[in-house]
């Protein structure tokens, strides 16, 4: 039989005691806004944005958050998590604890990105391609820190690869959740709940022997989404980028349909929140951005405008307003 690694990675970059410290969640965030930040100044600096360069600091930041906070936040509750909001309307705040829909997300900075066009009077499809590419990298990052915190994991599996999570005991049968629980309580000395066990595994080989013989071994799927949503998507979109003459809008609808598509697939191999009919929660939501990829794609062949390094002006974008 494989002995499957049982997962024990730290969700803490720098812990200070009591909860508290730096979190591979949080850095996974500002890696992907840096990324974004660089990455948009770079294109515009060569004439495929439609905002000059030294603006784009600011739209990140009203990105990153009215868009992807934001967005992020409010999609998971009303997605996956609004039973919790209602019980719990303080939760919103906490986003140190998880809890963020790409789903959400996306739309969000779309809405954002809309008012943005519509404040300095610019070009909406042309805002947001350079801004996709980075979100590519963003997710790519925020689905390898969903790996170290243990969360959003996959269906059971058999293959070598596959990881057992110890969060999988919060859904296990009771009398597996109280028999952890005892041999928990000999270990430790004093009574102790399963999110102090599961707190413990990082720092404690005995607790994490213990969870593995209740826990199924399971696709690492958070691996998957980062290379297919994430890494894959970017390499095509930059490709098309910086390569291709194509209109302004054509990157952002790549992205929609890449996305929906890439996720569809990685939803055969996650554990499903939930499911709409014989769909999936995920792959009912990447209906929806499917469907404004294809609209992107259909408006940027119909009216099209392109970058300016690609219609032989000098290498410049339209000022902001």
């Amino acid at each position: 039989m494989i002995a499957y690694w049982v997962h024990n990675l730290d969700p803490f970059a720098v812990q200070f005691g009591g909860g508290f410290g730096v979190r591979w969640y949080g850095l996974a965030y500002l890696a992907g806004f840096a990324a974004s930040f660089f990455l948009y100044r770079y294109l515009a600096q060569r004439g495929f944005a439609v905002i000059p360069a030294d603006k784009v600091a600011d739209f990140i930041t009203g990105c990153a958050v009215f868009g992807v906070l934001i967005g992020g936040r409010l999609g998971n509750i009303l997605f996956y998590d609004f039973d919790a909001f209602l019980r719990d309307p303080l939760m919103f705040f906490r986003v140190w604890e998880g809890g963020m829909s790409a789903h959400g997300g996306i739309l969000g900075v779309a809405v954002y990105t809309l008012w943005y066009a519509w404040r300095h009077q610019v070009n909406w499809p042309g805002l947001g391609d350079n801004l996709v590419i980075g979100a590519a990298l963003g997710i790519f990052f925020g689905r390898l820190a969903n790996f170290v915190n243990g969360e959003l994991y996959g269906r059971q599996t058999e293959m070598a690869w596959a990881v057992k999570f110890p969060k999988e005991i919060y859904e296990a049968p009771v009398k597996a959740q109280r028999e952890v629980l005892a041999a928990a309580q000999e270990m430790f000395a004093a009574p102790v709940g399963l999110e102090e066990v599961v707190a413990s595994v990082p720092g404690s080989a005995e607790v994490t022997v213990l969870l593995g013989q209740f826990l199924a071994p399971r696709h690492p799927s958070q691996i998957y989404e980062a290379l297919l949503e994430g890494l894959l998507l970017f390499v095509l979109l930059w490709m098309v980028r910086t390569k291709v003459r194509v209109p302004n809008g054509v990157i952002t609808g790549l992205f929609f349909v890449g996305y929906a598509l890439m996720r569809s697939l990685a939803e055969s191999f996650r554990f499903p929140d939930g499911y709409v009919g014989l769909l999936t929660k995920g792959q009912f939501l990447s209906i929806f951005l499917l469907l404004i990829g294809v609209g992107f794609l259909v408006a940027a062949w119909r009216w099209p405008v392109f970058p300016r390094v690609w219609s032989g002006g000098a290498p410049r974008a339209t000022s902001v307003r």
